[in-house]
């Protein structure tokens, strides 16, 4: 949603709340709303999507900036007097597997600019604060990581079994009253609790109807992933770390992007006793785990006796699905990853949609969006093993583009040999592979 922030685009006084945060990573800290100043709001503004969707005013980057000082002064001095009001969420439903849909809530323009700036002051607050099994959403940290560490847990013999979680509806489950003592552990200033609180209490336009939860961020907010990561920190991370870790036989390691997460042990005993007490565990936040997808899984390494078949246990995480896989040079098995079929599907669902409605642009057009796009899913999914699937994607996107090629004119019709024909001026994209998840860092 918005570009990752380095130091160096920091203020000098932010630097300093930065630095005092990180010398006093478990206080309280005061005197944190006068970093939300026209400086702040014009780097918030900086980092904001151009062709991100607009909220209800229906006001973009470009309009915004037209007039830029003026549109920022207002802003902050509204802020400053506390006559700032956020305004209510556009939804809209991103479709899902079997007619599902996600909510997803976008904000106005200016609600987005406040919201990036707040952002900025609870990321140096919190980040000091966070445990190493959360990767989501972090400076310099990112899925590809998160699956880096399952792979050392796997490797160190401590992922024997695996327990796979899933939270329902966990942007819309957060109970307020308890993230707003959280928040407080480390933010004593009222002023930019009170501006967090006119961030979370809004209403949602679906529609014609408009809405007030009392429950719940709006998935889709600037601040949502960081309130997110804040949230699970004290409900999930800080007890398995310090309260169910010290108590188990064995080893175990939590590894957690926002709401997605898994965890590794070492013995079975272990992993049944944590089971029966995590879902009591996030049942006092409001949290409430999945029936059917929140399971235990064996995921012994197979024997090198074993020759033929498959490992002992397959899971799903961050959009791959994980697995044992016979390796016939070194006579063993190894830990391989491949899209997940519901991910696979989606990118080729993806494609024909744009197809089917770009079908009008020029070749040159088409070729070069579908280019960027089977480029970006090969940056994420091309990982070790899984040039299969970048294969199946590429071969259905040609399918696919060809079909709705043949669909611009009733007149003339494009044989496939007047496609291939096309394809060696407009390759699509060679699969590869992208990331190495063997090694320890990116």
């Amino acid at each position: 949603m918005i570009e990752p922030k380095s130091s160096t685009d920091m203020s000098t006084k932010l630097l300093r709340a930065v630095e005092r945060a990180r010398r006093n990573p478990h206080e309280r800290q005061f005197a944190l709303a006068h970093l939300v100043d026209v400086e702040a709001l014009r780097r918030a503004f900086g980092r904001l999507r151009k062709d991100a969707a607009v909220g209800i005013d229906g006001v973009t980057k470009e309009a915004y900036e037209a007039r830029l000082e003026e549109n920022l002064q207002d802003l902050y001095a509204r802020l400053r007097t506390g006559r700032y009001r956020h305004q209510p969420l556009r939804r809209i439903h991103i479709p899902k597997e079997k007619g599902r849909t996600r909510p997803i809530g976008i904000s106005a323009f200016e609600d987005k600019i406040v919201q990036a700036a707040l952002q900025d002051i609870l990321q140096f607050l919190f980040e000091p604060m966070f445990r190493e099994c959360s990767f989501g959403f972090r400076p310099k940290r990112g899925a590809h990581d998160a699956l880096r560490a399952f792979n050392r847990a796997v490797k160190a013999g401590k992922a024997n079994v695996i327990l796979e979680a899933d939270v329902e509806s966990f942007f819309d489950s957060v109970a307020r009253p308890a993230l707003k003592e959280m928040l407080q552990k480390r933010i004593s200033d009222q002023s930019l609790m009170r501006l967090i609180g006119k961030c979370l209490r809004v209403g949602i336009l679906d529609g014609g109807t408009l809405s007030v939860p009392e429950l719940g961020t709006a998935q889709g907010s600037v601040l949502s992933p960081i309130l997110g990561n804040v949230y699970l920190h004290f409900a999930l991370d800080e007890w398995f770390e310090q309260d169910v870790k010290p108590r188990l036989k064995g080893s175990a390691t939590l590894i957690r992007y926002c709401d997605d997460f898994v965890i590794c042990f070492e013995r079975s005993d272990d992993a049944e006793r944590v089971l029966q007490v995590l879902g009591k565990r996030l049942d006092r936040f409001g949290l409430r785990l999945h029936p059917d997808k929140t399971r235990l899984i064996d995921f012994r390494r197979p024997p090198t006796t074993k020759k033929y078949g498959k490992g002992s246990g397959s899971l799903e995480f961050l959009g791959f699905a994980m697995y044992w896989r016979r390796n016939a040079k070194a006579l063993g098995w190894h830990l391989a990853w491949k899209t997940r079929s519901k991910s696979l599907r989606r990118a080729i669902l993806s494609v024909t949609d744009f197809c089917r409605s770009h079908r009008r642009w020029s070749i040159p057009l088409q070729h070069a969006a579908l280019t960027r796009r089977l480029q970006g899913h090969f940056n994420y999914f091309g990982v070790n093993d899984n040039i299969r699937s970048l294969q199946i994607l590429v071969h259905e996107a040609g399918k696919v583009w060809f079909k709705w090629l043949n669909r611009r004119s009733q007149k003339s019709r494009l044989t496939w040999k007047r496609f291939n024909d096309l394809l060696r001026d407009f390759a699509l994209p060679k699969p590869k592979i992208c990331v190495n998840l063997w090694v320890s860092s990116p």
